[in-house]
């Protein structure tokens, strides 16, 4: 296969590199993309250096898969030509995600969606896309009718500028210095935020509202009615979720475990006596999404509670995309 990635020196693309290299995709050619300023820097692949070159819209020529984590912008401008040139595009951004002729697409929960793609498949958000891991083996076994989750996100969510001020305030709060703020509105070193993304007119943010409309679209569900909010924690990586839900019929936490247990992509760790829960710190560098904490909801009769953590550069972005152009080989 000959794989071009968009925005290949960002976070998530150097994850692309390193996912499609350790899962052994069949890659006889890597075309690494990205803007002008990165022209011609190498990126490591498969035990040699790539060149990056420029991200422009007759770059596709003859590849079979464009991975795009190049930003919503971006993946409007290009990932059309890239399509029409014959490649099936993977896109990271929120730029497709709710086109209806667009796949939105979990490996582990709606496979079947990737095949009736039409040259462009979408990634879900990542904060969607651990949550719905853990909610779909559940949501077949008996319909969800609501979900209530607060997001715990890290900042590596944001890029690597948040990363640095994350680590920059915390030496300059140490020293006494007073710390530097520039990437988010607020400090965020020991300190939360309580809005991620843009606000919209019902005071929601854009990523709540994500979390309502992918999670329909995923679970083929528009009945399901979500309400989230989304909290920057300073974290460097992954993100981690409370998540209550209720359920047509009564599911004991007993019952729920046995499920996820079963559930691909899914690791229970839930042993309250022995303090054992998933954490960010764990799950950073894994694909797996972990769910721990599971109990019985004390404020609904068919409510559950639960605990969910999952790498969000991993299986946030870079292992859902390859996991995606692996369902299609």
């Amino acid at each position: 296969m000959k794989v071009a990635v968009a925005g290949a020196t960002g976070a998530v693309g150097r994850e692309i590199l390193k996912v499609l290299e350790e899962r052994k995709f069949p890659v006889t050619e890597l075309l690494p993309l990205a803007s002008e300023r990165s022209v011609g820097t190498t990126l490591p692949f498969c035990g040699n250096d790539v060149e990056v070159k420029l991200l422009n819209k007759k770059a596709f020529t003859g590849m079979d898969f464009a991975l795009f984590s190049a930003g919503g912008d971006r993946s409007r401008e290009f990932a059309p030509a890239a399509a029409a040139a014959g490649a099936v595009v993977i896109d990271n951004s929120s730029a497709f995600r709710m086109d209806p002729e667009v796949p939105l697409v979990v490996p582990e929960v709606n496979p079947e969606d990737a095949t009736k793609h039409k040259g462009i498949i979408a990634n879900p958000n990542c904060s969607t896309i651990q949550m719905v891991v853990a909610l779909a083996p559940l949501h077949r076994e008996t319909p969800i009718l609501r979900v209530i989750v607060a997001t715990y996100q890290a900042v590596s969510g944001t890029g690597k500028a948040a990363i640095d001020e994350l680590k920059g305030q915390v030496s300059e709060i140490e020293e006494g210095r007073k710390p530097t703020v520039e990437v988010y509105p607020k400090q965020i070193a020991f300190n939360l935020l309580a809005h991620i993304d843009t606000f919209q007119e019902n005071d929601y943010t854009r990523e709540e509202i994500k979390m309502l409309d992918e999670t329909r679209k995923i679970l083929h569900d528009d009945n399901i009615r979500v309400s989230a909010t989304c909290v920057r924690v300073p974290v460097y990586r992954a993100h981690s979720e409370a998540v209550f839900i209720e359920t047509k019929r009564k599911l004991t936490a007993e019952e729920a475990r046995n499920i996820l247990r079963e559930a691909p992509g899914v690791e229970v760790v839930d042993d309250p006596a022995k303090l054992e829960y998933p954490t960010p710190l764990e799950a950073t560098g894994s694909g797996i999404t972990y769910v721990g904490r599971i109990r019985e909801d004390t404020a609904l009769d068919n409510g559950l509670a639960m605990w969910v953590v999952a790498d969000q550069l991993l299986k946030g972005a870079a292992l859902n995309a390859v996991q995606i152009a692996e369902l299609l080989l």
